[in-house]
């Protein structure tokens, strides 16, 4: 029996197939695409986690959202963070070609640690990024030991 190598679908495309290229492309290049339809269905706006000055921060890109189309709960020591894009100027007279930006519902959930204060949870939308800064509780704060030589 003959292995056949993985290849990724981006290694596909810089490769020359003239047999199929032509059909390839005209099929996966219209919104009715199976990859289009995957790509629409799980997105999910990137999030980075960083420590930072006694605080965890999470940082998460939301452009083209308004404030008020951001649901943020914290439950426990659960932050749920979901909410809704819609695609602009939806018209149903306009016949598009081509979407490639992600539009619809998403919902992340993070479990944080307990170490953290969560009464002092604060929230900041600028600029299509979400800013959630969570202190962490005093006593659980690395502190410096001076060392005395007798």
């Amino acid at each position: 029996m003959r292995l056949i190598p993985y290849t990724r679908r981006s290694e596909l495309s810089n490769r020359t197939w003239p047999e199929s290229s032509l059909i390839d492309e005209f099929f996966n290049n219209f919104p009715w695409s199976v990859a289009a339809r995957q790509r629409e269905e799980t997105w999910l706006p990137a999030v980075d986690i960083l420590e930072k000055e006694g605080n965890l921060i999470l940082r998460a890109e939301l452009p083209g959202l308004d404030e008020k189309d951001i649901d943020l709960k914290l439950e426990g020591n659960v932050l749920t963070l979901k909410g809704e894009r819609k695609l602009e100027n939806e018209d149903k007279q306009n016949n598009y070609h081509r979407i490639e930006r992600f539009h619809g519902a998403f919902s992340r959930s993070f479990t944080l640690p307990e170490t953290l204060d969560f009464e002092k949870t604060s929230a900041n939308y600028k600029n299509g990024i979400l800013t959630i800064s969570i202190p962490q509780k005093p006593e659980v704060r690395p502190r410096e030991i001076p060392v005395s030589a007798k």
